[in-house]
C-alpha cells in the first residue's frame, strides 16, 4: 500500500507566527529516523490533530509505545500558517444539519463545545502562553448577498432550540464590538477564541515530548502497508497507524473525498490606536459572509491578521510551491482588509504566508479505518481545523484503542461520505467555478453587476457537487 507522496514541499516564506514562537521559546529539533523501530502505535504528521492524539493516547493507556513522525519542522505546515481560529462546530450549525441530521448536528456541536475548555485546560496544566483568548466569534455581512449566510445560521440555531449559540447583532449592536462603515449586521457566537497557533504547536510538542513520545522530525515517510512505515533511513513496525496528513491526505487515503486549495494571509505593524479607534478591542475572530471568506482577528501588541481563502486549486489536490506562497491570493487579503477596515487602509503590512486547506465534499472532517487494515485517518477539516483537530485527536485515539465510546461514535466517523468528480474534472470545474464565485463576490463588494458568465460558473457547484470555499 503506497500512497502517492507523504512529503510536503518546503514553503518558501515561513510564516510570522512560527518566527515568533522560536524566537520566544527556542526548540530544538528532534532528530529523524535512523535504523528500524518497533512500537504499539506511530502517527504520521506532526500537526495538531497528530500531537493531539499521541497525547489522548498517552493519557488513557501510559504504556503504549507512541512513535509520530514528521515530514518537515513541527510548526511549519498548517498548524503553524492559520489563522488561530480556535472554536468548534456552531458556527457550522447550517452545514451539519443539512449533512448529519439535527439529531447528529446537535451531538457534533455539544461535543465540540468541549475544545475550548479542552485546550485551555491543557495550558494551563502546562503553563504555556499560547495567546488565548476568549472573545468569541463574530460573523459579519458586508454585502446583501453575505446577510443570506447570516440569516441561515440564526435560523438554524432557532430551529434546534439552540438560539443561544447564535445571538443575532443588529448595526448598532455590532458597532459597539467592531466599526465599519461596510458591516450590515452579525452574528455572535460565545464559543471562540483565538491563539497563536504556533505556539500551540510547539507546546503540543514538548507535552508529547515530555509524555515520552518519541518525535522525529524532517523524517518522510515513503511508504505505508498495514502494521510498517517505510522513510528514507529507517522503518517501523506497530499493530496501529493512524495518518493525521491534513491536506497531504487528498491523493490518498482520501481520494474523492476532499480536495486542496490555498489560503493566504497578511499581518499590519502594531496598530493599537487604530483598534480603540474602531472599538475593536474585545478580541473576537470575526469572518465575513462570503464563500471564499476573509477572517480577521488581532494579537496581544495590536496588529490585525486578515486572510483570505481565495487560494490556489492545483491538479489532482497537489500542494504545490504555489499552494505555499501564493502572492495573488495574498493580494486579495490586503484588498480585504483595505475594503473592510477602512481605518487600516494605511498600516503597514509586516509580514505576509499562504497554506493549504484540505476541504471535504461536504466541509465536514471524516474520520475513520482503512477497510481490512488497522490503518485510522482523519482529515478535512475545510478551514476549521485548530478546533476541531483537538476533537480529531480524541476520535482517533478511540479508533486506534478499538473503543466504542462517546468519540467513535460521533457521526463524523466512518460516515457516507460524498465523492468529487475524478480528475481532471475536479481540477478544470474547480478552476471555472472559484474563478465565477470569485468574479461573483468581488463584484458584489464594488457594488456592480457580475457577468452573465460569472454567475453560470458560480452556479456550477450544486450540479457538479464540488467544495468550492469553506462555507
Amino acid at each position: 500500500m503506497r500512497p502517492r507522496s507523504l512529503t510536503p514541499p518546503l514553503p518558501s516564506r515561513p510564516s510570522w507566527w512560527l518566527e515568533e514562537a522560536q524566537r520566544s521559546r527556542p526548540d530544538p529539533l528532534e532528530p529523524p529516523l535512523e535504523g528500524h523501530l518497533e512500537v504499539d502505535l506511530a502517527i504520521v504528521g506532526g500537526g495538531y490533530t497528530g500531537l493531539w492524539t499521541a497525547l489522548a493516547l498517552r493519557e488513557r493507556d501510559p504504556a503504549l509505545g507512541i512513535a509520530l513522525l514528521e515530514a518537515r519542522e513541527i510548526g511549519e505546515g498548517p498548524s503553524g500558517r492559520n489563522g488561530g481560529f480556535l472554536h468548534g462546530f456552531w458556527s457550522s450549525l447550517p452545514t451539519l444539519r443539512t449533512v448529519l441530521g439535527d439529531g447528529g448536528a446537535l451531538q457534533v456541536a455539544h461535543a465540540s463545545s468541549r475544545i475550548v475548555p479542552g485546550v485551555g485546560a491543557f495550558l494551563q496544566q502546562r503553563r504555556e502562553d499560547v495567546w488565548l483568548r476568549q472573545g468569541g466569534l463574530l460573523k459579519v455581512a458586508a454585502t446583501a448577498a453575505e446577510d443570506d449566510a447570516l440569516r441561515r445560521s440564526i435560523d438554524a440555531a432557532q430551529a434546534l432550540g439552540v438560539e443561544e449559540e447564535a445571538l443575532e447583532l443588529t448595526p448598532d449592536e455590532l458597532r459597539h464590538r467592531i466599526h465599519s462603515t461596510r458591516f450590515r449586521g452579525g452574528v455572535f457566537y460565545r464559543d471562540g477564541a483565538t491563539v497563536q497557533p504556533a505556539r500551540l504547536a510547539l507546546a503540543l510538542k514538548r507535552a508529547a515530548r515530555d509524555a515520552g513520545v518519541q518525535l522525529f522530525e524532517r523524517t518522510p515517510v515513503r511508504v505505508v502497508r498495514p502494521g510498517e512505515l517505510r522513510t528514507t533511513s529507517g522503518s517501523i513496525r506497530a499493530a496501529e497507524l493512524i495518518l493525521a496528513l491534513n491536506a497531504w491526505g487528498t491523493g490518498w487515503p482520501l481520494d474523492r473525498r476532499q480536495t486542496t486549495f490555498g489560503s493566504a494571509v497578511v499581518l499590519t505593524e502594531p496598530v493599537p490606536e487604530l483598534l480603540e479607534q474602531i472599538g475593536w478591542t474585545g478580541g473576537e475572530a470575526i469572518t465575513d459572509g462570503r464563500m471564499f471568506l476573509h477572517y480577521f482577528r488581532t494579537t496581544p501588541d495590536g496588529r490585525v491578521l486578515m486572510g483570505s481563502g481565495s487560494g490556489r486549486l492545483e491538479p489532482g489536490g497537489r500542494v504545490g510551491a504555489d499552494v505555499l506562497d501564493d502572492v495573488a491570493a495574498q493580494a486579495r487579503a490586503h484588498a480585504g482588509l483595505r475594503a473592510l477596515l477602512p481605518a487600516f487602509a494605511d498600516a503597514r503590512i509586516d509580514a505576509r504566508w499562504s497554506g493549504p486547506i484540505d476541504v471535504s465534499a461536504d466541509r465536514l472532517p471524516c474520520f475513520g479505518t482503512i477497510a481490512g487494515t488497522r490503518i485510522h485517518y482523519g482529515a478535512g477539516y475545510s478551514g476549521n481545523g485548530v478546533g476541531p483537530s483537538w476533537l480529531g485527536g480524541q476520535i482517533l485515539a478511540s479508533l486506534a484503542l478499538g473503543r466504542r465510546d462517546e468519540w467513535s461514535t460521533l457521526p463524523l466517523v466512518e460516515r457516507s461520505a460524498r465523492r468529487l468528480p475524478p480528475e481532471p474534472f475536479r481540477y478544470v470545474g474547480g478552476r471555472l467555478v472559484r474563478w465565477g464565485t470569485l468574479s461573483v463576490e468581488e463584484a458584489s463588494g464594488a457594488g456592480r453587476r457580475p457577468s452573465a458568465a460569472a454567475r453560470a460558473a458560480a452556479a456550477l457547484p450544486r450540479l457538479l457537487r464540488m467544495p468550492i470555499g469553506v462555507r
